[in-house]
């Protein structure tokens, strides 16, 4: 892509970001075009609609997730507990964006659907939760639950809810980890 076309890009990306931080309502396109100081018609010519733009977002985020679980020499639980530390910051400077465009279909659906975001998310998180199966000696056939159990105990809106609550973002991350490998351990007895 030309250097125009890649600012523009990025540029709308960032405006998204700050609109679903700041805005309350619905987000449109015409909110995150003024947001990034660009035509509404220059907006719709790098995304197609609202939704489109909305996905790449969070697909950037992901991506940042999916490269440090990627790149981190650790294993076991110190993996684990390192892609959690990553997540816990993403969601710290993203959250509060990526709570307003969580899919209404439900994680398994569209994780057997490879989903295209789900489908990255999975990539990020293979690594660290096979390693912890095998640390806690959860034979593999649990994974996509024990993926599952991973959205559904890290939802950006629970850990931002947990440290609304007074909670330390360590404190809240430390107790939804040892309550994940707990879930994990009583997930393959049942």
């Amino acid at each position: 892509m030309r250097r125009d076309a890649v600012r523009n890009r990025r540029r709308l990306l960032e405006a998204a970001g700050e609109t679903l931080r700041t805005e309350s309502g619905a987000v449109t396109m015409a909110l995150v075009a003024e947001q990034a100081d660009l035509s509404l018609a220059t907006a719709y010519r790098y995304f197609p609609s609202v939704e489109e733009l909305l996905k790449d977002y969070l697909l950037g985020v992901i991506v940042q997730l999916r490269n440090r679980s990627h790149d981190c020499p650790k294993t076991g639980t110190d993996l684990f507990e390192e892609v959690v530390r990553e997540w816990a910051r993403l969601v710290r400077s993203y959250g509060p964006a990526m709570v307003q465009i969580r899919s209404r279909t439900g994680f398994l659906t569209r994780l057997r659907a490879n989903d295209e975001v789900i489908t990255p998310v999975r990539d990020a998180w293979e690594r660290p939760i096979r390693s912890v199966m095998r640390y806690l000696d959860v034979p593999d056939e649990h994974f996509d639950h024990a993926l599952f159990l991973y959205n559904a105990m890290f939802d950006p809106r629970e850990i931002l809810d947990l440290v609304g609550t007074g909670l330390s973002e360590e404190a809240a991350i430390s107790r939804l980890t040892s309550a994940y490998y707990g879930a994990l351990q009583g997930w393959a007895r049942a």
